[in-house]
């Protein structure tokens, strides 16, 4: 008894169902025009849209740094922990580790070097901040604008002359790279290989602002790791040069005391004095200057060591990977989000009004 009424209820249930699905259906019949006119003025503004949009260009850089001075010792340790799973930190000190590496190649200062860097476009030497206004089309609009018509960023320019006006610029357009077409990623914590992404409407630009960015990071990256030891190697330099001076100096003084004793009577020995004074400097200076001079070469060993080897493993080559909708796509895409727009709302209407 409890089977016959547990059927009932389930053909009870099957025809509601039924049913409902016929009233939909009797409902989007009887709009059957309507949503053949929205469907295809989607499909239509799908294809336009296709046509008009510009396809995006993506600039990918791959580069390596091995950094002698971090392997070995305590980096062999720290590595075979990670290999386990194991995070026993210590890598906070690098700036091309974690987070530190996106915040670089991110910062306002990077990007805008980048920006003033110069490139050749159609013959002429340019920045690449005058290719991004000049894709943008910003100077169709400040030719109208006295303040903004003489505007010009030169490549290498001083950037501590730049005015107001051409720090705000810089701003926006740092702005704009950053959070919509720069992209930095480190696979693997394990792997200090790097991609850059860049993408851009326009081909070049993403080529040279990949190629630039990379550059400006790793002259920096180079320059501070070695930075100690440069500056150990300059004071070395000047001071070997200083000693080197009073050798010279005092062998000369050498000399014209010698001739001053020339052919002198031995009884007097008073003097032979200024000639041993000035022999003792000669002596002094020369073990110095020995000294210095060593120290000098296992400075230039030590930054050798201390700088980065950065290795480009695949750079930006033309014709760089393109996205674009096509114009099948934009076509069946307009006119599917155009019909399910218009479902929704006719749904919104039978159901809420």
């Amino acid at each position: 008894m409890i089977s016959n009424e547990q059927a009932s209820n389930d053909n009870i249930t099957i025809k509601i169902l039924i049913d409902k699905v016929i009233d939909w259906y009797r409902y989007f019949y009887s709009h059957k025009i309507l949503i053949i006119i929205v469907v295809v003025i989607g499909a239509l503004i799908g294809l336009g849209y296709s046509i008009i949009n510009k396809p995006i260009y993506t600039a990918t850089l791959t580069f390596v740094v091995e950094d002698e001075k971090s392997s070995g010792g305590i980096g062999s340790v720290l590595g075979l922990a990670s290999s386990f799973g194991l995070d026993l930190g210590g890598g906070g000190g690098n700036v091309f580790s974690g987070a530190n590496l996106n915040e670089l190649f991110m910062s306002r200062s990077m990007v805008e070097k980048t920006f003033l860097s110069p490139v050749k476009v159609e013959g002429k030497i340019i920045s690449l901040a005058e290719m991004f206004i000049q894709n943008a089309k910003w100077r169709e609009a400040w030719n109208k604008k006295p303040k903004l018509a003489k505007i010009q960023f030169s490549p290498n320019a001083n950037r501590s002359l730049f005015t107001r006006t051409q720090d705000s610029i810089l701003g926006v357009m740092y702005k704009i790279i950053t959070k919509n077409s720069l992209s930095v990623s480190q696979k693997d914590k394990k792997i200090s290989i790097i991609n850059i992404d860049m993408s851009s409407n326009n081909e070049l630009f993403a080529k040279y602002f990949c190629e630039a960015l990379a550059d400006e990071v790793s002259e920096f990256y180079i320059m501070t790791k070695s930075k100690k030891a440069r500056m150990n190697m300059a004071i070395l330099e000047r001071q070997t040069d200083s000693i080197r001076g009073e050798l010279n100096h005092a062998i000369t003084g050498v000399a014209a005391a010698n001739d001053n004793v020339f052919n002198l009577n031995p009884s007097i020995n008073i003097r032979r004095v200024p000639s041993a004074r000035k022999q003792v400097d000669v002596q002094a200076n020369t073990a110095i200057l020995t000294e210095l001079v060593k120290q000098t070469e296992l400075a230039k060993v030590t930054i050798r060591r201390e700088t980065p080897l950065i290795q480009i493993i695949d750079s930006p080559i033309l014709p760089l990977e393109v996205e674009k909708l096509g114009k099948l796509k934009g076509l069946v895409s307009g006119g599917f989000l155009a019909g399910l727009l218009l479902a929704i709302i006719l749904m919104f209407k039978k159901l809420f009004l």
